[in-house]
C-alpha cells in the first residue's frame, strides 16, 4: 500500500504519539514487532526513549536486529527518532559501552555538562533549538529537511549526543551552550533525528511528511 509506514514495537518508546503524527501526516500506519513485516517494509519508523542499552536488549530480546539490518540493506527509507536515531549508530558509552546497530558510523556520547567557560548546562537539554546545516551538508535537497527552512526551531529531549564518524553524514545540527550536537543524520536511506518531530509542532509534521514521501 503506498505510503505505508511500520513503526518497530519493541516495547520503548512514545509510539502513540508518533503513530497519530504519522497518521496526520497521510501515511497508512503498521505497528508491529513481527520480524517478516520489519523486514519488508516500505518505510521504518525507530522510535525510542529511555537508556540505550536497555533498547538494544529489547530489540534483541524480540529479534528484531537482523530484521533491521535486512531492511536497511534494501535502502528504503529508515528513520531514528531520538533514543532510534542513537541506536542507528556503532556504540554507546551511556551506562558503559553498549553497541549498537551499527547502521551509521559513529558513537553516543554524554552531552558536556559545562560549556569551555565553565558554566554549568542543565542536562538533560530539555527544550526547542535552532536547527542549522552541518558544514558538509549545505544543501538538504532530497533529504527529510528539504522543505525545512534553517533556523526554524524543534524540540529536543536528551542527556546523549550522537558523533558520526564521518562529518558527511551529519545534516544538521544545534548549539547546546558553545558545543555543537547533532540534530540529523544521514547515510544512503537511514536518518536519524534526535528530536522528537512528532512533538515540533508543523516545523515536524513537515519532515514526516517528507519522510513519507522520500
Amino acid at each position: 500500500m503506498a505510503n505505508t509506514v511500520t513503526i518497530i514495537d519493541y516495547g520503548i518508546g512514545n509510539l502513540l504519539s508518533v503513530c497519530r503524527a504519522f497518521e496526520y501526516c497521510g501515511a497508512t500506519v503498521n505497528l508491529s514487532s513481527n520480524t517478516h513485516e520489519i523486514a519488508t517494509a516500505e518505510r521504518l519508523v525507530l522510535p525510542g526513549v529511555g537508556a540505550f542499552g536497555l533498547a538494544m536488549q529489547k530489540l534483541r530480546d524480540n529479534a528484531l536486529v537482523e530484521p533491521i539490518h535486512a531492511f536497511a540493506n534494501t535502502e528504503r527509507p529508515l528513520l531514528g527518532i531520538c533514543l532510534g536515531m542513537q541506536l542507528l549508530l556503532d556504540r554507546s558509552t551511556e551506562f558503559g559501552d553498549t553497541p549498537g546497530l551499527g547502521l551509521i558510523a559513529g558513537e553516543v556520547l554524554a552531552i558536556p555538562k559545562t560549556t569551555h567557560n565553565g558554566i554549568t548546562l542543565k542536562i538533560p537539554n530539555i527544550g526547542w533549538h535552532e536547527l542549522h546545516a552541518s558544514q558538509s551538508n549545505r544543501n538538504w535537497c532530497g533529504t527529510v529537511l528539504e522543505n525545512t527552512n534553517q533556523a526554524m526551531s524543534v524540540y529536543f529531549v536528551h542527556s546523549y549526543h550522537a558523533k558520526v564518524t564521518n562529518s558527511h553524514h551529519e545534516l544538521a545540527s544545534i548549539c547546546y551552550g558553545d558545543t555543537p550536537l547533532a540534530a540529523v543524520i544521514n547515510d544512503a536511506g537511514i536518518t536519524g533525528c534526535q528530536f522528537h518531530p512528532e512533538k515540533s509542532s508543523t516545523v515536524g509534521l513537515t519532515i514526516i511528511k517528507q519522510f513519507i514521501k522520500i
